[in-house]
């Protein structure tokens, strides 16, 4: 009789463990939060809000993509700025911020899915500089400008240096060609294409001194079926050719 009542509980809790993981699959709502950070986010009408469909770029195709294929629902909002939202993914339970760079010292802090693009960090000069570096520490003598609470311009404070930051980075295309600042840390593609919007081309890699993947960070409430989920999806999608053709798409 006992081991009766004990595999009735066993097939109970099975059962009601069952329950909890569907209706994590079919209730279960994320929010999104991302930024203008072309070409893997970008608000359409230009702007630093925008929801929904008012989106696109590489991360947002992915993404989008991503969940569709597994299941899960979610918000998506172009918010301003970075801070803030980074901030939010790091409090809420359900809030994921992309696209990030997932450094030791983010390792512990989020839940992990990608990657979804690469991002090469750069420090780019104007056409005409004759700036000539071997590393970061022979940067330490000029102006170098930053985007404000981006992962290259905490790096470039760990390595010593002090940037100049802004709070929209592709405002340092425009300092760059003034002389506001002598040079610009900024990711690779992604500097390059913002300021080909602000009109400004011809600018000269100084010096490539690290590379980065870009990830979707999730609050570490998120439950891990979820993540795993999203990841096994991505790596599909990887197979397929998805990820590649959606690069290429843009650049």
């Amino acid at each position: 009789m006992l081991k009766r009542l004990l595999l009735a509980s066993a097939g109970a809790l099975l059962l009601m463990s069952g329950v909890a993981r569907a209706e994590i699959d079919e209730n279960y709502r994320m929010v999104l939060l991302t930024e203008n950070f072309p070409p893997y986010n970008m608000a359409i009408n230009g702007k630093n809000f925008a929801q929904e469909d008012n989106l696109d770029g590489i991360a947002v195709d992915i993404v989008r993509e991503m969940f569709k294929r597994a299941g899960i629902q979610y918000n998506l909002t172009l918010r301003f700025p970075w801070d803030r939202i980074y901030k939010l993914a790091l409090e809420k339970p359900n809030y994921g911020v992309f696209v990030t760079a997932r450094l030791p010292e983010r390792e512990e802090l989020f839940k992990w899915v990608g990657p979804i693009g690469p991002d090469d960090w750069v420090l780019l000069g104007r056409s005409d500089s004759n700036i000539s570096l071997n590393n970061l520490e022979d940067a330490k003598q000029y102006k170098v400008g930053a985007y404000k609470g981006d992962a290259i311009a905490e790096h470039l404070q760990q390595q010593g240096l002090t940037p100049i930051t802004a709070l929209r980075d592709q405002l340092n295309a425009t300092k760059l060609v003034s002389g506001q600042i002598d040079l610009w840390a900024t990711g690779d593609p992604a500097g390059r294409y913002l300021a080909k919007q602000e009109g400004i081309s011809g600018l000269k890699t100084i010096l490539r001194f690290d590379t980065a993947e870009l990830y979707l960070a999730l609050n570490k409430e998120v439950p891990d079926e979820v993540v795993q989920k999203l990841q096994a999806e991505l790596d599909k999608m990887r197979k397929e050719g998805f990820v590649d053709d959606t690069l290429n798409s843009y650049l």
